[in-house]
């Protein structure tokens, strides 16, 4: 069965809608020394809320937000496919410093072993030590910082490297969905990766698609103590999306599900960092000087 994801083209991102499935969103635009408000619009029943379009030759430097089980692997995983982008996830970058027995790594163990969050000091070494190795490459960060106080310490040591943060995206999924998916999750532990019985099961049920070990749940994946963790997420995002709408880097992505919100965020990586250039995806090539163009996207 195919499923055929709404035609998208410049023209339809900048015209105004014609139908009530369009929704649009007025938003202020940065060209240069120039400030004006432009309307901008996509298809589909979620919205996005634009933040300033950078110069075109800008590399991405993109930060992925959203609460916990709100798809932001799904979402890492399909830019890097559309993209030419390199992940970095906090959570994968400390169980390979650990398993390799590095500085850092031996640090952030011992406070894991004892139950307690790894410092600051050490999250922020772990990454900028990380980013030196792409240099002028894209990159997107998934799971740090996490707080106001982190925000402010990566930005300060990525400052310094020439290489500052230009775009953040939060992903907002409504609670009773994240909660469902919570339910309906598997994990790999040794490896960190995340299952979904309901629509990104493993081959063999119960199983690892890569390793055949078995997959476990989360002891905190329950309603009760989701609600606190989701809670206690809030307390601490909260600040870090105001902090990051005064610097006007901030999109709020929203939908239901990936897809959904993936269209959102790849008109946005389109417009923001093309600059007109061809782009070459998984199964086609967008070049959005042309306003004729039509884009045609397949899922099988």
């Amino acid at each position: 069965m195919r499923f055929i994801r709404p035609i998208l083209t410049l023209k339809n991102l900048l015209k105004k809608p014609q139908t009530a499935g369009h929704i649009t969103r007025s938003t202020t635009v940065i060209n240069r020394h120039d400030f004006h408000n432009k309307t901008r619009q996509f298809h589909g029943s979620a919205f996005v809320k634009y933040a300033s379009p950078t110069t075109e030759e800008l590399p991405m430097r993109i930060l992925l937000l959203g609460s916990p089980g709100a798809g932001k692997g799904t979402q890492s995983s399909r830019i890097q496919k559309s993209f030419n982008i390199s992940a970095i996830t906090s959570g994968d970058l400390l169980r390979q410093n650990i398993a390799n027995g590095t500085r850092v790594g031996k640090i952030a163990a011992k406070h894991m072993e004892c139950g307690a969050y790894v410092p600051d000091n050490i999250m922020i070494e772990l990454i900028t030590d990380e980013l030196q190795r792409f240099n002028r490459q894209n990159w997107l960060l998934d799971g740090f910082p996490r707080t106001i106080n982190q925000a402010t310490s990566l930005d300060d040591n990525l400052s310094l490297s020439g290489q500052p943060l230009n775009l953040v995206i939060n992903l907002h999924v409504p609670e009773e969905v994240i909660l469902q998916r919570i339910m309906d999750r598997w994990v790999h532990v040794q490896s960190g990766r995340i299952y979904n019985q309901s629509y990104n099961p493993p081959r063999i049920p119960g199983l690892d698609d890569i390793t055949g070990e078995k997959l476990t749940k989360r002891a905190d994946d329950n309603p009760e103590t989701f609600k606190i963790r989701l809670q206690k997420h809030h307390e601490l995002t909260d600040p870090l999306l105001e902090y990051y709408d005064k610097q006007n880097i901030l999109i709020t992505c929203t939908g239901r599900t990936s897809d959904e919100i993936y269209p959102q965020i790849e008109s946005e990586l389109i417009s923001r960092y093309s600059g007109g250039k061809i782009i070459h995806h998984e199964n086609r090539v967008v070049d959005i000087r042309d306003d004729d163009l039509v884009v045609n996207e397949e899922k099988l």
